[in-house]
């Protein structure tokens, strides 16, 4: 493991929780945040409430995030003990109307923490209780009581967020993309200039070409070698010597590594504000990618795995289908396999991914069942992830 990742997170963490994740996302279209999602396999399962609070300490250590224990007894013990760090808990409100919690939820406020209430209860909360919260969870068109915010949870699609915003949500919980990128027939849309420049650069990469070329195409705009830079640069990518140049970079990394790092530039590089969760989204897929392929032995099929997630919003991120924006973008075989086809060898992690930002249950068992990982391990490669992508962004 890199050394920049916690040690918390270096072992199979809490074997009976299916872990999920969705961002936070306010009206101009930031990504504010992180809800991590813990859901109990089977509804007598025990969690260790020390290692739940080392992990969410070291994968959230600047806020940010908000919690949601779907189990009842995992949740009161969240509320009993809530993690060092602020955060936000998500509380039913059938469980903050009940008196049993009204001191555990009336003390998240004095300790840094927020309520995040999911639901109207049948009368009016304590006003102790009721202080901890600012935000509740309702459905689009739902009214939030005076003077908290509506936040709209489990939207799919750029439509179904975008309604939640018309009806009055101050933010939302969810992806703004569902399934494939299907065309409308409407104006061909046009690839801006800053991404075409990398596209550029990663055919030129894929065909050889001297450093030279390379550094007179990327020149072009100066922002995105900044950018490129800076990532090399990062805690996350790990050199022992501080990369100062184009030229540098390719001396350290040779090309066939260079390609994930011009792949990671392409996929979070867009100015269209609108498109910074897709961004958020398709850089943790990458990174979650690579986690899950960590027992594999060939770097360069742990490379292609990160550029499989990173790649697999593409589609949303330039508007056009798989099959046809994999003609002008180099890949592997075995990614394109899984963009295009739907198959090969890295389809079956591609859909635990899925299955982990779905928060679906059985389709995170199937899934890592299939591919023979443990509930453990998958969920310390969730928390590896969501840890070394905050750091590259």
């Amino acid at each position: 493991m890199s050394d920049n990742i916690p040690a918390a997170l270096d072992h199979a963490i809490l074997p009976g929780v299916a872990l999920g994740y969705a961002p936070v996302i306010d009206r101009q279209r930031a990504v504010i945040g992180t809800r991590l999602t813990l859901v109990p396999l089977r509804a007598d399962a025990r969690t260790d409430h020390a290692e739940l609070l080392a992990a969410l300490s070291a994968t959230f250590p600047n806020g940010g995030a908000v919690l949601s224990a779907q189990g009842e007894a995992l949740l009161v013990a969240l509320l009993a003990q809530p993690p060092a760090e602020a955060a936000q808990i998500e509380v039913p409100a059938f469980i903050a109307a009940d008196p049993t919690h009204a001191g555990a939820i009336a003390a998240l406020k004095g300790a840094g923490h927020r309520g995040l209430l999911k639901g109207l209860p049948n009368a009016p909360l304590p006003a102790a209780v009721a202080a901890a919260f600012k935000q509740v969870v309702l459905d689009p068109g739902q009214a939030a009581p005076a003077g908290t915010e509506l936040v709209c949870a489990g939207m799919r699609g750029a439509e179904s967020v975008d309604a939640a915003f018309k009806a009055g949500a101050h933010a939302v919980i969810g992806w703004p993309m569902e399934g494939a990128y299907e065309p409308t027939g409407g104006a061909k849309t046009e690839i801006a200039v800053d991404l075409q420049v990398i596209m550029e650069l990663m055919s030129r990469v894929d065909e050889g070409d001297d450093v030279e070329r390379l550094e007179q195409t990327l020149k072009r705009d100066p922002s995105l070698a900044f950018k490129l830079l800076r990532y090399m640069n990062s805690a996350a990518f790990g050199l022992p010597v501080e990369v100062s140049s184009f030229r540098h970079a390719i001396m350290l990394l040779g090309y066939a590594r260079l390609k994930r790092w011009l792949a990671l530039l392409l996929t979070t590089a867009s100015k269209d504000h609108s498109m910074r969760p897709i961004m958020y989204g398709a850089l943790r897929r990458g990174v979650l990618m690579e986690e899950l392929a960590q027992g594999m032995s060939e770097r360069e099929q742990r490379d292609e795995m990160f550029i499989c997630g990173l790649f697999s919003l593409l589609d949303h991120m330039l508007k056009s289908p798989f099959d046809k924006l994999l003609t002008s973008i180099p890949v592997p075989e075995r990614v394109r396999q899984a963009l295009v086809d739907g198959s090969g060898p890295f389809h079956p992690y591609l859909e635990l991914v899925r299955a982990i930002e779905a928060e679906s249950v059985f389709d995170y068992r199937e899934r890592a069942d299939a591919l023979m990982l443990s509930a453990g391990e998958v969920n310390a490669c969730v928390l590896r992830a969501l840890s070394k992508a905050a750091q590259l962004e």
